[in-house]
Formats: C-alpha cells, sequence, structure tokens
C-alpha cells in the first residue's frame, strides 16, 4: 500500500509540475530575474494615451482584433501596449476560440510605436523594460490555441512588421508592404520579430530584410514564404470577408481538435524533439476518445 501511495504522490507531483511548466510557458518570458520591471513599465505607458485595442468574438470561433489608431497609422501608443495585454488574456481565456485575425483600421495595418512614447523613454532601462513588455505579449499571443492571421492592407512597418511575425500566417492586400524600418531608426527588432523572422524565412532572407530595410511588396512576401496569399480586395470590408473565408478552411470543425493541431505545433516549434513529443502524446490523449473521434468513427466504419 505504501509503494501505491508513493506511486500515486509521485505521479500527482509530477502532473503539478508538468502543468505548472505549460502555465509559466504561456505567462511569460522574462519575470524579475531579468532585471524586468513591470509594473513600472506599465505606469509610464499609461501616461502616453490615445488609440484602442478592440477585439470582437464571433460565435463561429474567430476572432477579430482591430489595432484602431488610423490618425497615427495604427502606431501603437503605450496605453495600446497595455491593452493588446489585455486583449491577449481575454482570448487565453476564450475557451470556444478557434482562430484569430489580426488587422489595422482604415485600411492600413499598423506603423510600429508611437514616436512621442518612444522618445519619452529613450533612456535605456526604460527601453528594455518595453522591449521585454512587448515581447512577453507577442509571446503570449503566438503560443494562443488559435489559428492567427495577420490581415495585411497599407503598411505594416517597423513593430508593425513585427506583430505579423507572432501570428500563424500572413495575408496582404494588393499595393501592401511590410517593411522592417528598424536600420533607419538605429535600432534592431526588439519585440521578437528578427528571432520569430528567421523561423519563418530562414536565416539568409531575414538578414536581407533586416540589414536592407527593404520594402516587402505581395508578390516578393509569397516568393518568400512571408504570405501565403494576396488577397483581391483592397477595401476593409471585402478584405476582412476575404480574410475570414481564407481562415475558415482551417478553423472548420470542433473547437477541442482545432485547437489541439495549433498546441501540437506550437510544441513541435518551441520544444526540443523528446518534451515535443510527449507534449503531443499528451494533447492526442485530450482527444482521442473524445467526441469528435467517436462520431468520426460511427460515420467512417469501413476503410476505402
Amino acid at each position: 500500500i505504501f509503494t501505491e501511495m508513493a506511486a500515486s504522490l509521485w505521479k500527482n507531483f509530477l502532473q503539478t509540475a508538468k502543468e505548472r511548466i505549460l502555465q509559466q510557458r504561456r505567462a511569460s518570458l522574462y519575470v524579475g530575474a531579468h532585471g524586468y520591471e513591470e509594473e513600472l513599465i506599465k505606469k509610464k505607458l499609461q501616461q502616453f494615451a490615445g488609440g484602442s485595442i478592440n477585439l470582437s468574438k464571433e460565435d463561429d470561433g474567430i476572432g477579430i482584433l482591430t489595432l484602431n489608431n488610423p490618425k497615427l497609422m495604427n502606431a501603437f501608443t503605450g496605453t495600446m501596449m497595455l491593452e493588446l495585454q489585455e486583449r491577449v488574456s481575454e482570448l487565453e481565456n476564450w475557451k470556444d476560440g478557434k482562430g484569430l485575425i489580426i488587422y489595422g483600421a482604415g485600411n492600413t495595418f499598423c506603423s510600429g510605436s508611437d514616436l512621442n512614447a518612444v522618445k519619452a523613454i529613450s533612456n535605456s532601462q526604460d527601453g528594455m523594460n518595453m522591449c521585454m513588455f512587448m515581447q512577453n505579449t507577442l509571446t503570449r499571443l503566438m503560443r494562443l490555441p488559435l489559428i492567427s492571421v495577420a490581415l495585411v492592407q497599407g503598411k505594416a512597418v517597423g513593430g508593425g512588421a513585427e506583430l505579423t511575425t507572432a501570428c500563424d500566417f500572413r495575408l496582404m492586400t494588393p499595393g501592401s508592404e511590410i517593411r522592417f524600418v528598424h536600420k533607419h531608426m538605429g535600432l534592431v527588432p526588439g519585440w521578437g520579430g528578427a528571432a520569430r523572422l528567421v523561423r519563418i524565412v530562414g536565416g539568409r532572407a531575414a538578414l536581407q530584410l533586416l540589414s536592407g530595410a527593404a520594402r516587402v511588396d505581395p508578390e516578393s512576401a509569397l516568393r518568400l514564404g512571408l504570405s501565403e496569399e494576396t488577397l483581391s480586395s483592397p477595401d476593409e470590408t471585402g478584405a476582412l470577408e476575404e480574410a475570414r473565408a481564407w481562415l475558415g478552411q482551417y478553423t472548420e470543425g470542433p473547437a477541442s481538435v482545432v485547437r489541439a493541431a495549433k498546441k501540437v505545433v506550437t510544441a513541435g516549434r518551441e520544444l526540443p524533439m523528446e518534451a515535443a513529443l510527449r507534449t503531443e502524446k499528451d494533447i492526442f490523449g485530450t482527444v482521442w476518445g473524445g467526441p469528435a473521434n467517436l462520431q468520426a468513427l460511427v460515420r467512417r466504419p469501413k476503410h476505402k
């Protein structure tokens, strides 16, 4: 009996340890140990108001996240950075969600950071804190169990270009561009855009895009594998409809299965092979014998 109890306790300990690790991965890259002062940077960002980040969660499991600061080409003000973190938390708690479209109001995506905020936090420590704050938020966005797509209209430049890389896919409209302009600001990406770009297009192309600060039009983006498709509609309503239809082919079906697919891909992309395999096994366990699996077995009794 004692051995059984010990084994049971050990199993529970391992399970809670594993859950804790997964929670930590979901929560933050940076904690106090990295000299990260989240409350301090939040207070500073709060001073630079304007614009908003809007989220609508539709019945079909598709969320629409809108960057809304059109008079500054949807540049991120301080309060928008804070709101993005809040919206990501909302999405983490949305158990019925399957997909996410991110786009900018007024027919353009995002022109990066609002320069007023940037100038005011130009000392190194504030800059590093802002960088860690945005990396945390965009990493959580990337790890959401939702299939995400950036709908790029007009310009996605600087931090806006970095935001597109936190999505699983990018769709572009005619005449739009993605541009990592950081070099012209005497900078490199700081919101995780470089690390993610390398994983999307490879090291050589990423180095060209960063060191050349070149405009990437829809045609070049397709060639590089930075974009999946060029949509036909130049206007907001039409493009959004097209993006929904495009995303719909991947979000059809039960939320549990769609979310499981995203989770196994996230594990495969981020974890060493053995840990990824074990995570895949655990996620497989959540859908095997589940409603969708059992229904499929009833529907398809024979091999064809």
